[in-house]
């Protein structure tokens, strides 16, 4: 396949269509400027620059991605459902289980995220739906995801959301029953306070909810066994014990995180702006779930605020190991080393959502310590929290490491961005991969390929989300 032709492709951008996320009409409306002079404090209260480069258009970017986020509020299930109901034959009270001959009908996997009305830092949701028709109707399939979509775009918890695309959906189809079953994760907040050695834990918060209508509302009934059941045989299993007492779940993990863990003092700036996001997105900050949602943002984005290399890294680039030879060969006493798995979180500089993932580093020294394992995720550690980009993260990794190890280093970064899934692109289950190369990696590719192919394959399921 041929190179694309600049020319052309210099006319389609002219042309109105841009490597950024879809123009939904709202650019110039009083609610987005609002947001993108709030999120303009939020960074300033961060330390950083609102005119470098990487930052010009996050304002813009932020509040695109926030209205989108919460669309749900200016739309109705209702008129989503009542334009799909069907006529069926043979879907009668009195006939056969519950709602006659057509028996449960269930979707499952349905992929959903909601921001968190806790802290605005997004969730992701796998949603399953089952109803049970009555009446001699149905409604179109595609309508019990849209139906769950309009509730998820809008500032949510876990059960809240369950509750509400029950009921929706019980009101606009009047079926004999809905069921709905949600296994959520929410990113943990990183603990700036624990000691650099325990760097690569990273932890999820997980809920797993579920709302009955009509049917359904009787959680030992024979027919929630058969959803249950209905799941099960395609590969989604849901203990039923976990079931009980949903609304007793602790869910935000800025409900129970600790003041310790906020660097830096509460912006009354800061708060102020976040409060005035909520309003322009149409929510009532007064509402009694919002109270405290400003300072667990602000308390969550000071994890990332702009800090000084050389105070945190503590003169890392001392004590430098005995670099490569001059015609670039390695020592005969060095052999490969690798670290793996190193566990990260960061934040989008470009929409201020978080990213998160595993660092791998591969270099050649003579033998290894603690104290060179110390540094290599006291690095990670360091440069996750900060606003960044996946592949300056990766070069900063790749450039810090080679001063202390003799500047024969590799660095790949696989990375999870909420900014993939939480915006119009909404490509869940996609990752992203970056490598930097130095020193005799960046010449031999026999090691570079011996070092890629240490680098484990993820456990099935244990990418958070």
């Amino acid at each position: 396949m041929g190179a694309l032709n600049e020319e052309h492709f210099i006319k389609e951008i002219e042309n109105g269509v841009e490597l950024d996320c879809l123009d939904l009409g709202f650019e110039d409306q009083p609610e987005t400027v609002a947001i993108e002079d709030a999120v303009k404090v939020l960074l300033q209260g961060l330390g950083e620059d609102i005119n470098r480069e990487g930052l010009k258009k996050t304002p813009l970017r932020v509040a695109k991605a926030l209205r989108e986020g919460t669309k749900g509020y200016k739309q109705k299930a209702k008129d989503i459902v009542q334009s799909a109901l069907f006529p069926e034959v043979g879907l009668d009270d009195a006939v056969g289980h519950a709602g006659g001959a057509g028996g449960l009908v269930i979707v499952r996997d349905l992929d959903l995220f909601s921001f968190c009305e806790s802290c605005l830092v997004p969730f992701q949701v796998k949603c399953q739906i089952g109803y049970v028709p009555s009446g001699q109707r149905v409604v179109g399939l595609s309508k019990l995801s849209r139906v769950a979509d309009v509730f998820a775009k809008r500032l949510q918890d876990p059960q809240r959301l369950a509750d509400e695309i029950c009921s929706a959906l019980h009101l606009g189809i009047k079926p004999a029953g809905v069921a709905v079953i949600l296994q959520c994760s929410h990113i943990q907040f990183p603990n700036t306070e624990l000691p650099f050695l325990e760097s690569n834990r990273h932890g999820w918060v997980k809920a797993l909810v579920h709302s009955g209508s009509g049917v359904f509302e009787n959680e030992l009934a024979d027919v929630w066994d058969d959803f249950l059941s209905l799941l099960k045989f395609r590969g989604i299993n849901v203990d039923k014990t976990l079931m009980k007492d949903p609304k007793k779940q602790c869910w935000c993990p800025s409900q129970f995180s600790s003041s310790a863990e906020v660097t830096g003092r509460p912006n009354t700036g800061m708060l102020t702006a976040v409060t005035s996001i909520l309003t322009s997105l149409g929510e009532n900050p007064l509402r009694k779930e919002l109270a405290g949602t400003p300072s667990h943002f602000v308390k969550w984005l000071m994890n990332f605020q702009n800090a000084n290399l050389e105070t945190k890294l503590n003169g890392f680039a001392c004590g430098r190991m005995n670099p490569l030879k001059q015609n670039g060969e390695v020592s005969h006493n060095k052999r490969m080393y690798t670290e793996l798995n190193l566990s990260f979180c960061s934040q989008c500089e470009h929409h201020l959502l978080p990213f998160y993932g595993v660092v791998h580093i591969g270099y050649y020294a003579e033998e290894i310590t603690p104290v060179i394992k110390s540094r290599l995720q006291s690095i990670v550690r360091f440069y996750g929290f900060k606003l960044q980009v996946q592949e300056r993260l990766t070069r900063q990794i790749a450039e810090t490491a080679s001063s202390f190890l003799g500047g024969d280093v590799v660095v790949v970064v696989e990375a999870n961005h909420t900014c993939m899934i939480s915006r119009g692109i909404e490509k869940f289950g996609s990752s992203t991969a970056t490598i930097a190369v130095l020193g005799l990696f960046s010449t031999d590719p026999a090691a570079r390929a011996k070092f890629l192919q240490n680098i484990p394959n993820p456990a099935s399921g244990g990418s958070g989300f």
